[in-house]
């Protein structure tokens, strides 16, 4: 017993250590970079195409901060403009696919994914998501009411409280990160020891098969789905290390998981602007499987047909012999 927590605590720790070398310098870097002239630049650049789906110029303002830092960062500058629901309802989808880019995608690299895949994935769901509801939905023209949500802060106008606005938001990433890695660890060490983990993925394996993966990226799935991508990262560390997840189930389970993780906070989040949240929920999940299934199938095909010729090349050789 001790020794399962002893074990389980030490791979947290390894875990939040690996994670919190990226989270914490980029968090500083991208909370300073919030009050230089990059994002009125960014904003300025990308609002002449926001008509396209169905969105006014504005609404560039919460897609480029909550691309830049987080879904709360994005939320808090949506109630500080008055967005009709549709609009609210289209940045939603779209802060749900596409969000805490930067950190996110380090983190993958970190695993082994290459971050224009992740980064191309993730834009894209949402400009084509975000183009598919302006076109179908007609509906959503009143103005959306917020709850008891509050405003953005008024931005610290010195460097000095800028950096030290950064540190503390960064300290606080990584605490939060260790809370959430390390118990996490020590379950997953209780799982592997007790033969609860051979079980739980006998149970996912119907589910992770659809998406052309084999069972053993099962926990990785669920852990992505419940806490987020990010924290979904550290578990998946472990797996490739300890069960032996192929580069293939990898590159899937991360697919999957930038289309739909922390299903739960990403979708409860969104209650108090007073749009339906369920159609969120049901398009993440939705987007996640087809796609994932998708390019899950068409690999595995690869992989089968690539086999095959080699083992006629091999029997042709020999025949040849």
């Amino acid at each position: 017993m001790i020794g399962v927590l002893q074990r389980g605590f030490k791979q947290g720790l390894q875990v939040t250590w690996t994670l919190g070398k990226i989270i914490f310098p980029v968090t500083v870097i991208v909370t300073i970079l919030r009050y230089t002239p990059l994002l009125p630049w960014l904003i300025d650049l990308i609002s002449p195409f926001m008509k396209w789906i169905g969105l006014s110029g504005e609404a560039a303002v919460p897609l480029v901060i909550g691309n830049f830092l987080n879904l709360y960062a994005g939320i808090g500058a949506i109630v500080s403009f008055d967005f009709t629901v549709k609009e609210v309802f289209i940045m939603a989808i779209m802060m749900s696919f596409s969000h805490n880019l930067i950190i996110e995608s380090t983190v993958a690299a970190k695993v082994g994914i290459k971050w224009p895949i992740v980064v191309g994935v993730r834009i894209g769901l949402a400009l084509l998501s975000a183009f598919i509801i302006n076109l179908f939905w007609k509906g959503g023209s009143e103005l959306a009411q917020y709850g008891l949500i509050p405003k953005t802060e008024e931005a610290p106008s010195a460097w000095g409280d800028i950096m030290l606005q950064g540190i503390q938001t960064a300290l606080l990433s990584v605490v939060q990160l260790a809370l959430i890695v390390i118990p996490l660890m020590i379950v997953i060490q209780f799982f592997r020891e007790l033969g609860w983990m051979d079980k739980a993925s006998g149970l996912l394996a119907p589910f992770t098969k659809i998406l052309g993966m084999e069972k053993n990226a099962s926990m990785t799935l669920v852990a992505g789905l419940v806490i987020g991508l990010a924290y979904g990262a550290g578990l998946m560390i472990q797996a490739v290390k300890e069960d032996g997840v192929s580069k293939k189930d990898m590159y899937l389970a991360f697919i999957f998981l930038v289309s739909c993780h922390a299903v739960v906070e990403d979708t409860l989040v969104f209650i108090p602007l007073g749009i339906p949240v369920w159609p969120l929920l049901v398009i993440r999940l939705t987007t996640a499987i087809i796609l994932t299934a998708v390019i899950g199938f068409v690999w595995n095909r690869r992989i089968a047909k690539n086999k095959k010729g080699d083992q006629k090349q091999h029997e042709y050789s020999y025949d040849t012999i």
